[in-house]
């Protein structure tokens, strides 16, 4: 995925090491970064920086709504920490999740429970199978936000940057509804994110579709983005990079929000210049 390209952190102790059906899991202790999830080798989190990426996809959505979410739906997101920052949300009623990979769940579970918590929500309902017949499966005009926290569009998850995915996301979505998934980096994926946004403009037509980002350090580049897509609607189209709904309060077990804020959320969505250019040419 990143050809020339690398990155390490110091490993301290392996604390968990296995082959699920789907793929290599690891977990293991840092010297700077605390504990780190690897997927098929490949950083998913680490204790150090997870909130700002968590806490970026979850927002950006919630908050763009021009009603208070009451249904959502999670695909991917096996470590919790999506789940986690959803449930900060009182007015959220129901959160599906549709994981492929008990596995990530379970280590999850065991040695990152300060992001797996979120699992132990009355509201959160798990489905173990494949996110995209979930989907494809699911009621029309449904979920508020539908949120797809995937890995790279390798393996298991690569069917998830694909067209018929984004076009059962769509039927599923109620109109004014939002989906935002991981988009990749601008500094290293700048095609695939062209690809992407312009065949979402193809499917969400009367909508809007938009790029935002966050940093982390712990991720390529430092910087990943999420490509947020607002199904059409009687009104004009809604635009999400305008927050409309405030960001939920510090939550008794999490905390207060370490990254989001209302700025931030206007801020994530104004790109450096030639990304800006390439992704216009996405929307000709």
């Amino acid at each position: 995925m990143w050809p020339g390209v690398a990155a390490g952190i110091q490993v301290k102790e392996v604390l968990y090491h296995e082959r699920s059906k789907y793929q290599d899991i690891l977990v293991f202790d840092s010297t700077s970064f605390g504990r780190v999830m690897v997927l098929d080798g490949v950083i998913q989190s680490t204790e150090r920086d997870e909130f700002s990426y968590q806490e970026m996809i979850v927002n950006l959505p919630l908050c763009a709504l021009d009603k208070p979410a009451k249904r959502v739906l999670v695909v991917g997101g096996g470590d919790g920490g999506v789940l986690r920052e959803l449930c900060r949300h009182s007015n959220l009623e129901k959160v599906d999740i549709a994981e492929i990979d008990e596995g990530v769940i379970k280590a999850s579970k065991e040695f990152l429970p300060h992001m797996a918590k979120g699992f132990l929500d009355p509201r959160v309902c798990v489905h173990i199978g494949d996110g995209l017949q979930y989907v494809k499966d699911a009621p029309e005009d449904h979920y508020d936000v539908i949120i797809v926290d995937s890995s790279d569009p390798v393996g298991p998850a690569a069917v998830l940057f694909e067209k018929p995915f984004y076009e059962s996301m769509h039927r599923a979505l109620r109109p004014g509804g939002i989906i935002c998934t991981q988009g990749e980096s601008i500094w290293l994926h700048l095609d695939i994110i062209k690809e992407v946004t312009s065949m979402c403009r193809g499917i969400f037509q009367g909508g809007a579709v938009s790029y935002a980002y966050t940093t982390i350090p712990t991720y390529p580049s430092g910087q990943i983005g999420f490509v947020l897509c607002t199904k059409a609607r009687d009104e004009e189209p809604l635009q999400p990079n305008e927050p409309r709904q405030p960001a939920p309060p510090m939550d008794l077990s999490s905390g207060p929000l370490r990254y989001y804020t209302s700025d931030l959320h206007r801020a994530a969505f104004v790109l450096p210049a030639f990304a800006a250019q390439v992704l216009s040419e996405a929307a000709e």
